[in-house]
């Protein structure tokens, strides 16, 4: 073979190489908003038969999609278990119905997979789940631009920290655009809860979401953009503080309750049913998460705000010492 052929081989393989490569790079999304806007983040709906109110309460759901709409926010999040069992193509045309009044407000929405998402066979319930997210181009975690946040969702069900997922987070919180101010994640599995198994239907924090945490704590330290987690699997709420980092557990969604132990002055003490939704208010600089509680009295929808917290960046980060 010439000199000249062979490098002419080495051209095509190198450019299948790249097409293959940038093919399997994860979608990277534009919400085409600008500052200040609002957003929706919460989770384990578990859309099923309404008739079945053992795994969901139907109710409940669908009072939260109404108010959901009624706060036009620019995208929801959902962090997964979306359907109660993802091969199941009724559940999600049970999805399909109650969430119609998104869809009407052409409100998008940006999903990570729970475990239920992943019932049954794998390939027909991915099927069923990207049908319904067509945007997404069959990945599993992609990320999303709006305005001054960067929305990075998460596939929970693989490590986070390690492969080519955990290479691609490494990536995306690694090289920060300069002007994003929040970084927000969202996964099912939260990497910190006062849950356990050993209370009713708890889940303790697994040992890959902890990881998770510290990979995100380590780069806190050295990061303007405040970095905030939106997680479910646990069906409560929960806020936690670690290393400068803020971690929710939003699965309020619908689901079956699951109890926690709350200590002395957490506001929903003495509140063991917690649905809900996250209101995240985004302006320059500043974020503020409000929970908004739904309580079902007499068969009708009774909000709170029982608690909230206001996220900011610093001015600047501190000049770095002349070596």
């Amino acid at each position: 073979m010439t000199l000249r052929k062979t490098l002419a081989l080495l051209t095509v393989i190198a450019c299948a190489v790249l097409t293959v490569s940038a093919q399997n790079q994860p979608v990277e999304l534009q919400a085409k908003i600008s500052v200040p806007f609002r957003f929706v983040a919460y989770g384990d709906t578990r859309f099923t038969d309404p008739k079945n109110t053992e795994p969901s309460n139907p109710a409940v759901r669908q009072a939260l999609v109404q108010a959901i709409a009624d706060a036009h926010p620019a995208f929801v999040s959902i962090g997964g278990d979306i359907s109660y069992n993802g091969y199941d193509v009724n559940d999600w045309k049970t999805w399909d119905k109650e969430t119609a009044v998104w869809t009407e407000n052409k409100i998008p929405v940006y999903p990570a997979l729970g475990n239920h998402d992943l019932h049954g066979d794998e390939k027909v319930a991915l099927a069923n789940y990207f049908q319904r997210f067509p945007d997404l181009h069959d990945n599993r975690y992609y990320s999303v631009r709006a305005a001054n946040t960067l929305l990075l969702s998460l596939d929970s069900s693989i490590d986070e920290t390690a492969g080519p997922q955990g290479e691609w987070l490494i990536h995306k919180l690694d090289t920060l655009p300069a002007d994003i101010d929040f970084v927000c994640l969202v996964l099912h599995h939260p990497p910190y809860t006062d849950s356990s198994e050993q209370l009713m239907g708890g889940h303790s924090a697994r040992h890959a979401e902890q990881a998770l945490a510290q990979l995100l704590e380590d780069r806190q330290a050295h990061t303007r953009a405040r970095i905030v987690v939106f997680a479910g699997h646990v069906h409560n709420y929960e806020r936690h503080e670690h290393g400068g980092v803020t971690y929710f557990v939003t699965g309020g969604g619908g689901a079956r309750p699951y109890m926690i132990k709350r200590q002395s002055g957490d506001p929903l003490l003495g509140k063991d049913v917690n649905y809900h939704y996250l209101l995240v208010e985004v302006d320059r600089g500043k974020m503020k998460i409000t929970m908004n509680r739904l309580e079902m009295v007499s068969g009708k929808a009774a909000w709170t705000t029982p608690d909230s917290v206001e996220i900011a960046t610093p001015a600047a980060l501190p000049a770095k010492a002349s070596k």
